[in-house]
């Protein structure tokens, strides 16, 4: 088998779900000069339910982690369903990781690692990207993490 996103999508037992749909006024991505920006995605479990929490409050670190895990998913069917193939993925550019956290939680950067660690499992070297993991008072829909996504890509 050739090494390929895809299949080690297929070799982590990760089934991308339908790219989300935008809750708003506003596109999943845009492809402007050889970059796709992807609007954030919030987590989804398995089931298809929300992801809900705050961090250091009703969430831990390992929950968090789960959730941003469960954000990149998103972002990864996004990319395919604006690319129509995760091979034209050049590079996973930048990610901006957004904590629902208590007042006194600080380890955002831990949680962004749960997206973080999944782009290099599937894009390897191409996953390695730049990131900002801040901490905010409250995501969409009560969500405990939300992940946006800027990546370099093949015409």
């Amino acid at each position: 088998m050739t090494d390929t996103p895809a299949s080690r999508l297929a070799a982590l037992g990760i089934t991308l779900p339908t790219a989300a749909a935008p809750a708003a006024n506003y596109v999943p991505g845009v492809i402007i000069d050889g970059l796709l920006h992807i609007s954030g995605q919030i987590p989804f479990d398995e089931a298809g339910a929300l992801i809900k929490g705050r961090l250091g409050d009703t969430v831990d670190v390992a929950g968090g982690q789960v959730a941003a895990r469960r954000c990149a998913v998103g972002l990864i069917a996004q990319m395919q369903a604006a690319l129509g193939e995760l091979g034209r993925v050049r590079r996973i550019v930048k990610l901006g990781v957004f904590v629902a956290s208590h007042p006194d939680f600080t380890d955002q950067p831990e949680v962004g690692n749960g997206a973080s660690d999944l782009m290099v499992a599937v894009f390897g070297e191409a996953g390695r990207h730049a990131r900002s993991a801040v901490g905010v008072a409250v995501l969409p829909r009560g969500v405990a993490v939300e992940i946006d996504a800027i990546v370099a890509i093949q015409d």
